[in-house]
């Protein structure tokens, strides 16, 4: 299997990210990627190759759908920049980062630029305590929600929340295994589940999570590149509920690695395998050789070195 790194700035800072890197993997099926997130990189890596041999060895499951509705994502950025975004995204369904000092703001301008028309969502990643996120959930109500995603970290929080909430709550980052949907319905945790089939293990596993958890599922992206977008849109064209999925993340990335993005139309996009761009593929065979050719010369310069440091016949140091 060929196996490529890349790395690719964001045109827009995503909480804390700011660039995505990883590797592209290729199999008897296709191009799979494998770019957990720089902060779980360790605890998802095992997850993120699952993923990645997944697309590269498998077939994409039968479509229930050929075509998906999909979600603009605004990150934290000033209440103008959020409506332009919103706007110029042909999305009929918007998520909005929240959790920080503006994120009510943020909201307020989408809601009332776009109107009641759009379906809005809001995100907090987790940013609140429970005493906080009840507050706030009730003062977001007036914006017509559809889901807040992530209002508190834990689990049990949400499960808390949720009873209390006048607005319906998501659940994302306490779900990495299918075992962690089983319980999110034990708890009754949750009105949604958000997917993100890198951090799952694969298409497959994120549709048994599905089923476990009990609830309508959203699929996700991990701002990954349009080859690990197409797991993520197999997986929302294999969901049994046709919700607007947060796949139509590539206008984020400053380049792809395809040669036909998948970028959405109209606010949606196809089932496809978009295929790896040849540029792509020979920019970074030349840049292996180039760090190839650093390292022999690395080696070379540091054999010379020991052998003018050498004693000579006889020469004791």
């Amino acid at each position: 299997m060929r196996r490529i790194p890349f790395r690719i700035p964001l045109l827009v800072k995503v909480g804390r990210i700011t660039e995505r890197s990883g590797w592209l993997i290729e199999g008897p099926e296709g191009w799979g990627e494998m770019s957990p997130m720089p902060r779980r990189r360790a605890q998802e890596f095992g997850a993120a190759q699952a993923f990645a041999l997944e697309a590269g060895t498998r077939p994409f499951p039968t479509p229930v759908r050929d075509r998906v509705e999909v979600n603009a994502l605004v990150p934290r950025v000033r209440p103008e920049e959020a409506v332009r975004i919103a706007r110029e995204s042909g999305c009929r369904t918007i998520k909005v980062k929240v959790g920080d000092a503006r994120g009510e703001e943020r909201l307020r301008a989408v809601r009332e630029a776009l109107g009641p028309a759009v379906r809005l969502r809001a995100d907090a990643n987790g940013a609140w305590d429970l005493e906080t996120a009840e507050a706030m959930l009730r003062r977001l109500a007036r914006y017509d929600l559809e889901y807040v995603e992530d209002p508190v970290e834990s689990m049990a929080d949400l499960a808390a929340l949720r009873r209390r909430s006048p607005v319906p709550v998501a659940a994302e980052s306490c779900v990495r295994s299918i075992a962690d949907a089983r319980e999110l319905r034990r708890l009754e945790a949750a009105d949604f589940v958000v997917l993100k089939a890198q951090r799952l293990g694969g298409v497959l596993p994120s549709l048994a999570a599905a089923e476990e958890a009990g609830v309508p599922a959203v699929a996700s992206s991990s701002l990954e590149t349009s080859v690990g977008l197409a797991s993520g849109l197999a997986l929302a064209a294999a969901l049994p509920e046709p919700l607007a999925a947060g796949i139509g993340t590539a206008s984020l990335l400053a380049f792809d690695v395809v040669e036909d993005p998948l970028v959405p139309v109209d606010g949606a996009l196809s089932p496809r395998r978009p295929r790896v761009a040849e540029s792509f593929i020979e920019s970074a065979a030349r840049a292996a050789g180039d760090a190839r050719a650093v390292t022999r010369a690395a080696g070379d310069a540091r054999a010379a070195g020991d052998a003018r440091a050498a004693p000579r016949s006889g020469e004791r140091r």
